[in-house]
């Protein structure tokens, strides 16, 4: 567990942490976060951990062996909600996200989410289950191929590049890393210095194949659900989509929900149900030096009302 997460000690003062309550590390990856919110709890507090990484799960289980503080499911954190049911819990009083790939999946070459190793195309944070990049680029039509490439990675160059991978998979099947990230580069007519051709590419594919922004959406609403009343909602995210969705859909709890101005509101929704805490915070010179993945970290705060 020599993972470095990110944003932990900003995470850590937006969760305050009380010593005996129960937490929600909704992304367990190597378990960086959690091993530091137990450290922060007491003799009778308690941490659930979720992710839908088997090997992240794997971490889990040891850790849980060591500390029986602490509790890992294997679980996508949209389906929190479900988790805690299981558990027979019903509000937390505090929960974290750090959204995105983690650093472990990219160093893996065996999980294809990096065009800097050859490897499988995979790219499924949990490879158990769903399609892989490789089955989604051997059905998909060009148009689709563009549209995922625009929507989730911004390619100025999407439909040039889906048609390039259309006509390279008629030839040979697309199944590995090195294939995939040759075929967009070679089909780029612009390239950036300052970052490897297929980076948009492969974020967008991996973005799509994982659901990651329904998740995050989800996410946030059973997070916002299964708070405590003064709980803290504290999310990490690395990509402006995310960040935006994190953005909006936190501002939108924070106001009070629009109703016909004649009419009063229910006293349920008399209040918003959350409240911002402070500013968005990113990683200092120091952390970006030792860490350089937290260079495009955004952690936003959020605190639960009293609304129903």
């Amino acid at each position: 567990m020599n993972h470095i997460p990110v944003l932990l000690h900003e995470a850590l003062n937006a969760l305050c942490i009380k010593q005996d309550r129960v937490y929600l590390d909704c992304t367990f990856g190597r378990g960086g976060h959690s091993q530091a919110i137990l450290a922060s709890l007491g003799e009778f507090g308690r941490l659930i951990g979720l992710d839908r990484d088997p090997s992240a799960v794997s971490v889990g289980i040891e850790l849980a062996r060591e500390d029986p503080r602490f509790q890992i499911i294997h679980t996508a954190f949209s389906r929190l909600e479900a988790a805690l049911n299981v558990l027979g819990i019903g509000r937390v009083e505090g929960i974290l996200m750090d959204l995105g790939v983690s650093s472990p999946q990219l160093d893996e070459a065996y999980r294809g989410f990096s065009f800097q190793a050859d490897g499988p195309l995979d790219m499924r944070m949990d490879p158990t289950s769903g399609e892989s990049a490789a089955q989604w680029i051997a059905r998909a039509d060009t148009k689709e191929i563009a549209h995922v490439l625009w929507f989730f990675g911004e390619e100025r160059f999407s439909r040039r590049i889906a048609r390039a991978i259309v006509e390279a998979r008629a030839t040979t099947p697309i199944q590995t890393t090195a294939q995939l990230g040759k075929i967009i580069s070679d089909a780029q007519p612009v390239i950036d210095r300052n970052k490897h051709p297929a980076t948009r590419a492969f974020q967008a594919i991996r973005l799509h194949i994982n659901g990651e922004l329904t998740e995050v959406e989800q996410g946030l609403t059973a997070a916002t659900n299964r708070l405590e009343i003064g709980g803290r909602l504290a999310v990490i995210s690395f990509h402006s989509l995310e960040d935006r969705l994190v953005k909006l859909a936190l501002r939108d709890a924070s106001r009070l929900p629009r109703g016909d101005p004649r009419m009063p509101l229910p006293e349920n929704l008399a209040k918003p149900k959350l409240r911002l805490v402070g500013k968005a915070i990113k990683a200092g010179p120091d952390e970006v030096q030792m860490n350089p993945r937290a260079r495009s970290a955004v952690l936003r705060v959020a605190e639960r009302t009293e609304a129903a």
